[in-house]
């Protein structure tokens, strides 16, 4: 017999007016690809202070200041990860629409102009698989974790009116804790045995109880698909050929979907094997909305001299978001017999949830300078602190606009502080023209580590993110490595751009966190992507 857990209804009083996302979750949002044109790409992304490139709207708007005349560019182009197999519904080579905009430029005099632009561009490219075959675990397990959470006092698991376990706050409470996840949930009303007790009376009755096994191996299996773009909308200008400024506004739309399929090989405490569980989280979404405001400015110091120097400034980008999830567990160990003979083989969970989530500040710095008429060079610096990131929860109130209120996740933002860092991403690129018609382009991109070593995806924390997460993982990545080439050509109006792009990422996968139950180790992983871009353009 097959037991449904409904648990959005059993469990979850209130989920619409108080919903947030985890630390690992929502960090899926923060920063962006080296993306945009192949120019832009093949120089690896060191135009700030270059400028006159579309894609720099995004990143410093004064960039849009120097052209001269107007244009319009399309760009797509194909995106492989190497070293991985196509998992359910996402492959490991894809096509990507990456870039469409245009620049209206108007002369006010000589040397003085006022340009608007608009662009659209992929920031982030969500394809990626993610395998682990054969993971060790040592005396612990999810199941095993929930059991140790309750052991350990982080809630009282007990029987609801239903029959179903619920982790309360306390023994004499009715309301379920923070920390009691649906995946607990799912590990307690699964995994779990019916067993005769006596009171103090000596009268009998039949309760559920929770005994966590241990796993000595898992396998995991994961791929996401999707995207964030970007709409960027943008004045900017040139006074005299030697100061320029820009404002953007960017629109983000976010639009994630990714499934997972975890197994964990259980067995008694005598060794004998217990049997399988299987855990699939089969459809994961997250989409919304999101604005941020840029400024930038390019100057050149010296009135004779073409060395140019840049500064920019974005707020946070201001998400409204919304996940939602279908989550099963199918029961193939010892575990879940009940005294009428009945087996409980699993259960499922699905859940809608809408949340804010605020980005950080990001700040920028470039310099750019050409030689001649063959020659560019240009060198950047843009920083974030992904530690202020934060996640908000709804509060079921409306404000006088008819905006919902929000109230900061603290256990979640001090986790956040604690697990993410400051990121500084440098650029470095040249173009050089051994042409009026030709350009060709090299370029470095480095992206420090957003994750400390010693983060943690914390399943212990009295947190709305922890409520409704139905996943344990996370992965600790390191710094991004891109090194990219490029090659342009330009026939009267018309310019064809073509860039390739190499990037790595190492990285330190857990299945969940250590500590709660016997040992888990990190495995090491990395994501290695090719993009090969092409660009259109017209110049008139």
């Amino acid at each position: 017999m097959k037991k449904k857990l409904y648990f959005a209804a059993l469990a979850l009083t209130g989920a619409v007016t108080a919903a947030a996302q985890d630390t690992y979750e929502s960090a899926r949002v923060l920063g962006s690809d080296l993306n945009g044109t192949a120019r832009y790409v093949g120089m690896g992304g060191a135009m700030e202070a270059l400028g006159a490139d579309i894609s720099t709207a995004s990143t410093n708007p004064a960039g849009v200041g120097l052209f001269r005349h107007s244009m319009v560019s399309v760009s797509a182009g194909l995106v492989s990860q190497q070293d991985a197999k196509n998992f359910d519904k996402s492959d490991k080579t894809n096509l990507s629409f990456d870039q469409l905009g245009f620049v209206y430029s108007m002369r006010l005099d000589r040397s003085s102009f006022i340009n608007l632009s608009f662009n659209y561009h992929k920031q982030r490219n969500f394809n990626q698989i993610l395998s682990i075959v054969d993971g060790k675990l040592r005396n612990s397990s999810l199941n095993l974790n929930t059991a140790e959470k309750s052991l350990q006092g982080y809630y009282d698991l007990g029987e609801s009116t239903d029959g179903t376990l619920i982790g309360y706050e306390s023994p004499t409470s009715s309301t379920q804790a923070l920390n009691y996840s649906q995946l607990d949930y799912l590990n307690a009303n699964a995994l779990s045995d019916e067993e005769v007790f006596t009171d103090s009376k000596g009268a009998t009755y039949n309760s559920r109880v929770l005994h966590g096994m241990e796993a000595d191996s898992y396998n995991y299996n994961h791929g996401q698909r999707g995207w964030i773009t970007q709409l960027d909308f943008t004045l900017s200008g040139n006074v005299n050929d030697r100061f320029y400024w820009g404002f953007n506004v960017g629109v983000h739309d976010v639009n994630y979907k990714g499934s997972t399929i975890y197994s964990e090989g259980l067995r008694f405490q005598n060794g004998e094997n217990g049997g399988l569980v299987h855990y699939d989280d089969e459809m994961r979404k997250i989409t919304g909305t999101g604005f941020e405001v840029t400024a930038g400015v390019i100057f050149r110091p010296v009135e004779y001299s073409p060395f140019r120097i840049g500064l920019s400034i974005s707020t946070p980008t201001w998400y409204s978001l919304k996940t939602s999830n279908f989550t099963s567990i199918v029961n193939e160990s010892a575990l879940g017999n009940n005294l009428d003979g009945t087996y409980i083989t699993g259960g499922d969970i699905e859940n809608v949830y809408e949340f804010k989530y605020y980005t950080p500040w990001k700040f920028g710095l470039s310099v750019g300078h050409t030689i001649g008429t063959q020659l560019a060079l240009g060198a950047g610096v843009e920083y974030s602190d992904y530690g202020a990131s934060e996640n908000r929860v709804n509060s079921g109130r409306v404000d006088y606009y008819g905006s919902m209120e929000t109230y900061t996740d603290q256990p979640m933002k001090d986790n956040t502080e604690r697990s993410l860092k400051g990121v500084a991403t440098f650029k470095l690129g040249a173009e050089f023209k051994p042409s009026p018609e030709l350009a060709i382009r090299l370029g470095y991109n480095y992206l420090t580590a957003a994750y400390s070593k010693d983060g943690v995806r914390d399943q212990t924390l009295r947190s709305y993110g922890v409520k409704y997460a139905t996943t344990s993982d996370y992965t600790n990545w390191e710094g991004t490595n891109r090194v990219t080439c490029g090659a342009g050509y330009k026939l009267g109006g018309v310019n064809i751009d073509l860039a390739y792009q190499y990037s790595q990422t190492n990285g330190t996968f857990f299945p969940f966190q250590p500590g709660l139950s016997g040992g888990v180790d990190g495995v090491a992983v990395s994501n290695k992507r090719h993009q090969v871009l092409l660009t259109l353009g017209y110049t008139f």
